[in-house]
């Protein structure tokens, strides 16, 4: 009766598990639609679809004050603590957990196969070529950047960025080169390479990508005004159909990194020679907490 009995017990049950059709993998081993649509969501929430939401906030909360939108100033990189050694700690933690979620999408379409990135149009077969094009591409939009950026403060529709507001220690300009760095990874591998590989998968339409992609890439720079808000959407109409045409990321880090690393350093020069275009260097006003 024992034996029997935990025979019964052990022998395996005839039931079939139905999985809902939105929850199987498809074909070739993508996740369902729904999977994707909610892995998307997760990704930008946790990085640069975060940041369009404060920028929405943050344009809102400009254009209700008394002070007009031309007459404000967005500080990119500030000091975070008054002490030295703390300040220069933040800054190191804020480049290393703005880069989790870098880590997150390369992990997500990792390939067991070489190359192991592809998807994010990353290879590395062409180095050297890849830098030029990119060096070239920055100085490509550089100057219309900084013409636009002009015309906006012109108009009263753009507030005046200041690059840095860091003091002048010996590791300032090495954590501006990281700042710089982390802008150019984060954009283009999250907002371009992973965007672009997951709507692929839900079978949008090149234009349909690019238009988001950009638009994505224009709202969390819309803290900055309306004349950000245009210029970045036009760059990433561009870096849209480049990645569109050539399938290579890293010219478009490259870019995006060089175009920051240039306004980051040589911003206090700028300031200080062209007064009358730029805004003055700031004195640092740090907070005693970092920032999120």
């Amino acid at each position: 009766m024992i034996a029997g009995s935990a025979q019964r017990r052990l022998a395996p049950q005839n039931r079939t598990v139905t999985t809902p059709p939105d929850a199987a993998p498809l074909p070739g081993g993508l996740p369902s639609d729904r999977r994707l649509r909610v892995e998307i969501l997760i990704v930008l929430g946790l990085s640069l679809g975060a940041s369009a939401v404060y920028s929405l906030v943050a344009i809102a909360n400009r254009l209700t004050r008394d002070v007009p939108l031309g007459d404000q100033t967005a500080t990119l990189n500030p000091p975070r603590d008054q002490r030295e050694i703390f300040d220069l700690i933040y800054q190191l933690l804020g480049v290393f957990f703005d880069l989790v979620p870098v880590a997150l999408v390369a992990f997500l379409l990792w390939s067991t196969a070489r190359p192991h990135l592809g998807r994010l149009g990353i290879d590395g077969t062409r180095p050297w070529r890849d830098t030029r094009d990119g060096i070239g591409l920055a100085l490509v939009i550089g100057i219309p950047g900084l013409a636009l950026y002009l015309v906006g403060r012109a108009l009263g529709v753009t507030v005046t960025v200041v690059p840095t507001a860091l003091d002048e220690h010996w590791w300032t300009v090495p954590v501006l080169l990281l700042s710089a760095l982390r802008a150019g990874v984060t954009e283009e591998v999250i907002v371009v390479g992973y965007l672009f590989a997951r709507l692929r998968d839900l079978r949008w339409g090149p234009w349909t990508i690019i238009l988001t992609s950009a638009l994505l890439r224009a709202t969390y720079h819309l803290y900055q005004g309306f004349g950000a808000f245009v210029g970045n959407f036009a760059m990433g109409l561009l870096f849209g159909w480049l990645y569109t045409r050539y399938g290579r990321l890293l010219p478009l880090v490259i870019a995006h990194t060089v175009i920051d690393a240039v306004i980051f350093i040589g911003y206090p020069w700028a300031a200080a020679a062209f007064p009358g275009l730029l805004a003055p260097m700031p004195v640092p006003s740090p907070s005693s907490t970092p920032s999120p």
